[in-house]
């Protein structure tokens, strides 16, 4: 991402909502069936937590990585995974725009197709899988419901590596269409303590406009989610991250807006 001076921002700030089960836990299934006949999977977790000059960025490792438009077969894991962690290390949420596959890079954007009826998202790959022969990607709830492949299970489906500048246009298309905003989500915790801390951290540098905490509640469980914006600008956007950068937080993301409970 190239380095920018930091512009007055244009971010209003909002409160939506989300939520979460913790768990350590780390076995992660894959829907072959909107109610039934899990599959069992096992993955590590990589710890994307500091800034590391030496390492590469997700943007790095996407133009390293091949960029041909892949088909096959998607399916989407939910319920039995809600709040667990994937192989980023971030905690699964089944109602976010995320996915499974196994060599497009932590933290880069797909875009995803349906074949059979042409419909797409965009999705933020945050975890590893899946581990099934014949599958090519495992979606949250969220993002197969928006594909139209949440009741079959699995649907054939076409592969488009995207950048975060790609990402971000696709998603304020989408959400101009349902009169949302999109929002830069710099931090989801299961613990309200660690999403305080780190809003302190981003509100003590005075070129940063201060988060929101965001909470939601399903299924007895709540996450709380930091996030800036609304996004208008996506140059304003690229420069606060570079900031961002700066003090430590490189693991963002772009997400529209929820509904409050």
């Amino acid at each position: 991402m190239k380095r920018l001076l930091i512009t007055t921002t244009v971010f209003l700030l909002s409160a939506c909502s989300t939520e979460q089960i913790k768990s350590p836990e780390t076995s992660h299934l894959s829907s072959s069936s909107a109610t039934s006949n899990y599959k069992l999977r096992h993955h590590s977790i990589l710890h994307l937590g500091k800034a590391d000059e030496s390492s590469s960025s997700p943007e790095d490792d996407l133009n390293a990585a091949t960029t041909d438009i892949k088909q096959g077969i998607a399916s989407w894991y939910g319920p039995e995974f809600h709040g667990k962690k994937t192989a980023s290390g971030e905690i699964y949420d089944m109602y976010a725009m995320t996915a499974a596959h196994n060599t497009l890079p932590i933290a880069s954007y797909a875009q995803v197709t349906n074949l059979q009826n042409n419909r797409s998202a965009v999705v933020r790959i945050n975890d590893r899988g899946p581990f099934h022969g014949d599958r090519v990607m495992d979606l949250s709830y969220s993002a197969a419901k928006k594909l139209g492949i949440d009741q079959t299970g699995t649907g054939s489906v076409e592969i488009k590596a995207i950048d975060s500048k790609q990402a971000l246009a696709h998603l304020q298309n989408a959400a101009a269409k349902e009169d949302k905003n999109v929002y830069l989500q710099v931090g989801s915790f299961g613990n309200k303590k660690k999403a305080i801390k780190l809003q302190h951290k981003i509100a003590a540098n005075n070129n940063l406009p201060a988060p929101k905490i965001l909470s939601l509640k399903r299924k007895g469980s709540v996450l709380y989610k930091v996030q800036m914006g609304p996004i208008k600008t996506p140059g304003n956007v690229e420069a606060i991250n570079q900031q961002l950068a700066k003090i430590g937080v490189i693991d963002t993301q772009y997400v529209t807006e929820t509904s409050q409970n």
